[in-house]
């Protein structure tokens, strides 16, 4: 073996970053304020524009800015609600159909499509939670509008969670992989991991709390993001 190989056989995969329970929710909460920031000041700018005498002429561009800020709020509460959230539902599994209206709620203010072809059925708690923060991960491979396919495959308890995401570059339209996701999905980002990084770090977390590997691979383009049951 020679003195390069040996040197490359030394280099140790950084250990995984462990967050104590306060930390990891006060950037949850973070995460969720950031993204709720802006369409609530829009919604806040639009009843001060309503409110003032001066400014009746923009009245009509201040109702629909309100209504699509509301929308957009609307929207990511339901899925922070899910994704980070339910605590509060009754047992320890969750409905996919809940999965699916929550996450075409969310693609409505979204570029991109979504195709759902899961079946109703019943996943474990945090799998559940692990597919819908998957799905962002992905929607955020197709910045620009495109394509995005939702399906697990296999049997019950050894489900295969499979999403992709395809852009047409005719539509001046790119997939990428999101800076950093990986090495937050492996647990082990050089660079520590802060509230703009929590989402994927929180989903490589549900990933090892649910006993599955994680893959994100991007071929051309098409993104793709499966979630396997780790081999005994």
């Amino acid at each position: 073996m020679s003195d390069l190989d040996k040197s490359a056989d030394k280099q140790e995969i950084p250990p995984l970053i462990e967050l104590e329970a306060n930390d990891l929710a006060a950037m949850l909460c973070s995460k969720v304020c950031h993204d709720l920031i802006n369409p609530v000041g829009a919604i806040n700018n639009g009843l001060e524009t309503l409110d003032d005498p001066s400014q009746a002429a923009m009245a009509d561009f201040a109702k629909e800015m309100i209504a699509s800020a509301a929308q957009q709020s609307l929207a990511k509460l339901e899925y922070a609600r899910l994704a980070y959230g339910a605590s509060s539902t009754a047992g320890t599994e969750f409905d996919t159909r809940e999965c699916e209206r929550v996450a075409n709620i969310l693609f409505a203010i979204e570029k991109a499509d979504i195709e759902w072809k899961i079946a109703p059925v019943f996943l474990p708690k945090n799998k559940a939670k692990l597919l819908m923060n998957m799905l962002v991960i992905v929607l955020a491979g197709v910045p620009r509008g495109g394509n995005v396919i939702v399906d697990i495959e296999g049997e019950a308890g050894q489900e295969i969670l499979k999403l992709s995401a395809s852009s047409n570059p005719e539509k001046r339209q790119k997939t990428l992989v999101p800076l950093g996701v990986k090495e937050l999905l492996a647990g082990n980002p050089v660079e520590g991991v802060d509230a703009r990084g929590i989402q994927p770090f929180y989903t490589g977390l549900l990933a090892r709390m649910s006993n599955m590997d994680c893959e994100l691979l991007l071929d051309g383009s098409e993104l793709t993001f499966v979630a396997t049951p780790k081999k005994a």
